[in-house]
């Protein structure tokens, strides 16, 4: 569990299948993705990420506001999947909110607890990000972080279709030593 002013980042309830399927099913949330999720997709999402956490320690976390509880999205590290991924084997950070928690930098400050844990608690030395061309709130969260774009290193996404609109993706990244002087450590 990770705790941050506002957030707690814990691990995943059989209560919160409703509402990470419901995340997943909103063509809103969903729209720098290839596709909605259905419910046994997102469930499955879930086995991953509990997968995620016993073996490396950190997953995408079940995303909660202390003050009320709620359930707000999902927040973390993971390995990007995909063959062909030319910056593979790696560890990337991410996010996906319920529209009515967005604009609030809930992601931000969820993702820098996140980094820090990676950097400071797991000893990785650089943890990307990734997203479609066009998703510019997610890439804003990415340069509030410290990350970097890798300038020519945008690549189509290998488990999206050739001519679907976010085949096109960008590539951030960060490094520990980047992370720790922005922290100033």
């Amino acid at each position: 569990m990770l705790e941050t002013q506002r957030l707690i980042l814990r691990k995943w309830n059989d209560s919160d299948l409703d509402i990470l399927y419901q995340m997943n099913a909103d063509p809103v949330v969903m729209r720098y993705f290839e596709k909605t999720l259905t419910r046994k997709e997102s469930d499955k999402m879930l086995l991953r990420f509990e997968q995620l956490l016993t073996d490396h320690g950190f997953t995408f976390f079940a995303a909660e506001l202390k003050s009320t509880g709620d359930l707000i999205g999902m927040i973390g590290l993971g390995s990007p999947r995909g063959e062909g991924l030319y910056f593979a084997p790696c560890i990337e950070v991410g996010w996906r909110l319920r529209p009515e928690f967005w604009g609030k930098g809930y992601a931000t400050e969820g993702a820098q607890a996140s980094l820090e844990l990676g950097f400071n608690k797991h000893g990785l030395k650089e943890i990307i990000a990734q997203t479609a061309v066009q998703n510019t709130p997610s890439r804003k969260v990415m340069e509030r972080l410290g990350m970097t774009y890798q300038v020519g290193g945008d690549y189509d996404h290998p488990l999206v279709p050739e001519g679907h609109p976010v085949r096109r993706h960008v590539l951030y990244k960060i490094t520990q030593e980047e992370f720790n002087q922005r922290r100033g450590g």
